[in-house]
């Protein structure tokens, strides 16, 4: 028979563990709060610099400036966003998925736009260079196990960053593909949809393609209309001249949509993880109180067992 002694000290262990996910729990939703605050904030700003870029990216389509030159792709820089630590549900595990499945079948990231034309890159995809910025240590381990090569790591901003500690994120990304290190710059992270749910995604940050902007601000807020996107394009009148205007404000927004993913991220994160602990606190106290009501009956059975035989030892002396 199961000794009580044992089931006593599982039942404790169990129940400080519970203590445990629960105070994690209680953690979690804090910075979740904070960081869903945060992320909301953003989108609107998000929104309206997404509109000007996709403006911008309209109006100077044939205009030559380095961030909107489109070339084929033979090389790619990935920006990958998770968190350092785990506990976290399927956040990591989601988007480690998602990267994975674009690196092995790289159909997508061969190709590069011109307005709605699509310039497809024919190198073999065992040819193509694909390097890689992580935000966040389980990026980084994901990377080093897939063999490829990180230009930087920043897991500092894994939660939530200041704009400052954004820009040399960005400075590598502009410099590289102005030097034309990389034809192509994309940024995987996870949206936050809900607290229940968020999505992985991977967007083009490099060149920047109007497409896939507009698609993002519709994805983002299915009320296109009201960020413009059906609006007649807009007019501008650039002084001192296009070239000094686009070289200082569209690494500004390149700059924000990174802030924006990394938020976004954090919002994702925290909720996963708040969810998480949640749902360890409920399978702990619900395996407590299988092994409390398990307790019970064999401390039931010894009573009386033992009250059996005190009656049997009775009757035998009468």
């Amino acid at each position: 028979m199961t000794n009580l002694k044992d089931i006593n000290r599982r039942i404790k262990s169990i129940n400080n563990t519970a203590k445990i996910t629960r105070a994690m729990e209680m953690v979690s939703a804090a910075k979740m709060r904070k960081s869903t605050e945060s992320v909301l904030k953003i989108r609107e700003y998000a929104h309206s610099a997404w509109s000007v870029l996709t403006n911008l990216a309209r109006a100077f389509e044939k205009y030559e400036h380095g961030l909107l030159a489109v070339r084929p792709v033979k090389k790619v820089l990935v920006i990958a966003i998770t968190s350092n630590r785990g506990l976290c549900g399927s956040f990591n595990a989601q988007i480690i998925k998602k990267i994975k499945n674009e690196i092995t079948k790289p159909a997508s990231l061969k190709v590069n736009r011109i307005g709605v034309q699509k310039i497809e890159s024919d190198i073999a995809d065992k040819d193509l260079k694909i390097d890689f910025i992580t935000v966040g240590k389980k990026g980084e381990n994901l990377v080093r196990k897939l063999g490829k090569e990180i230009v930087a790591t920043f897991p500092e901003l894994t939660y939530l960053p200041k704009i400052e500690g954004v820009r040399p994120v960005s400075k590598i990304v502009i410099d590289d593909y102005l030097e034309k290190k990389y034809d192509k710059v994309v940024i995987a992270y996870t949206d936050y949809i809900s607290t229940m749910t968020q999505e992985p995604k991977i967007r083009q940050l490099l060149p920047v393609s109007k497409i896939d902007l507009e698609k993002q601000i519709a994805e983002m807020d299915n009320l296109a209309k009201e960020y413009g996107l059906n609006e007649p394009q807009m007019e501008y009148k650039v002084e001192p001249s296009p070239k000094k205007v686009l070289t200082h404000i569209i690494p500004r927004l390149i700059e924000m949509q990174i802030y924006h993913a990394i938020l976004e991220s954090n919002a994702s994160k925290e909720s996963a993880r708040m969810m998480a602990m949640r749902s360890a606190t409920d399978a702990a106290n619900d395996m407590a109180e299988g092994l409390t009501l398990a307790y019970n009956q064999i401390r039931q059975t010894k009573i009386t067992q033992e009250i059996a035989e005190i009656s049997a030892g009775r009757a035998a002396l009468e």
